[in-house]
């Protein structure tokens, strides 16, 4: 018998569902697993235990790609089938168990909602690791002791806190005096955010600096279970760090922080002053067109939050 989980297409959004995955493989011990997702997701379970296949879910047009998880997956019986796409393919398939996740617009975490796919409690994400990339990141980062780890890209333009905001918050974090005196920046993100990383690569002295920009997902992860600090914009960066358990400051504005704040009790939402309505309630709002709408929340505002929340507790 296997388990078939059906989860996400974006990295983010897998992070939040993996500890729905931890818990299967627990819960069924003796079962391979198959996971379905879209290709982005699919490099977060890369290493996940006992994987027997990765269905990257390509979209065609008409829901064919349905058709071809299908395809794949009718040829079996699964002795449990878990979708969170809210899909008809576990009542088409051969499945002992079938659990899709409800619909629901209660103002809960998607961790939350994800668990209630399997009525259980909050079931924390979780991002496995083999030992090239804990190599990896030991290369990148050493112990971590030393580092604060930021992510100035995101998915939609609307969400990224100004770059020079970003430049002038390490310059706070890291002078002399300060909790973090004398930490390194660990700059993180997929490869096309590097040009929105440069001002801060510019603005920043080398010796200072750690690129992390491109690095794989699964290394990443592991630099940053090291990292004594990290602050990023609403994003699957964000998500990674608050799964990792190391400090997580969120910056968030036109977002909403209540399903996607970074989870766990290491967990830090800062907020523009504007609510989400005033900023995209306005009858010119265009997601399309929109640049961004993190303005109103300065470097000091997140300084304080990050002094307030934990004081001292980060000093090296």
């Amino acid at each position: 018998m296997a388990i078939l989980f059906i989860t996400s297409t974006y990295i983010g959004d897998a992070i939040l569902s993996s500890g729905v995955l931890r818990r299967l493989l627990d819960d069924y011990p003796d079962d391979p697993v198959t996971i379905a997702c879209g290709a982005p997701a699919a490099k977060v379970f890369e290493v996940a235990p006992r994987l027997a296949r990765i269905h990257v879910i390509r979209k065609r047009r008409h829901s064919l790609h349905w058709f071809d998880l299908w395809r794949e997956a009718a040829g079996q019986r699964w002795r449990i089938v878990v979708d969170l796409r809210r899909t008809a393919m576990p009542y088409v398939l051969r499945a002992g168990e079938r659990r899709v996740l409800p619909k629901s617009s209660a103002p809960v975490h998607r961790v939350v909602m994800n668990a209630s796919v399997l009525g259980s409690p909050p079931l924390d994400p979780h991002v496995w690791t083999h030992d090239a990339h804990e190599e990896r990141a030991r290369d990148l980062v050493g112990d971590g002791r030393d580092i604060v780890a930021m992510a100035p890209g995101a998915s939609w333009p609307g969400k990224v806190w100004p770059v020079e905001n970003f430049v002038e918050l390490a310059n706070r974090l890291l002078k002399p005096g300060s909790a973090l005196s004398g930490s390194r920046l660990f700059l993180v993100g997929a490869e096309q955010e590097r040009a929105t990383a440069q001002p801060i690569f510019d603005g920043l002295p080398a010796h200072r600096l750690i690129d992390g920009m491109g690095v794989d997902v699964l290394s990443t992860a592991a630099a940053l279970r090291r990292c004594r600090l990290f602050v990023g914009n609403d994003s699957a960066m964000m998500h990674l760090a608050a799964a990792t358990g190391r400090p997580t400051v969120g910056l968030f504005g036109p977002t909403n922080d209540v399903h996607y704040g970074p989870w766990g009790p290491n967990g830090l939402v800062v907020r523009t002053p504007q609510s989400i309505q005033e900023l995209i309630g306005g009858p010119d709002y265009d997601t399309r067109t929109t640049g961004t709408m993190m303005s109103g929340l300065t470097p000091q505002m997140v300084e304080t939050a990050i002094h307030d929340r934990w004081g001292d507790g980060l000093a090296l």
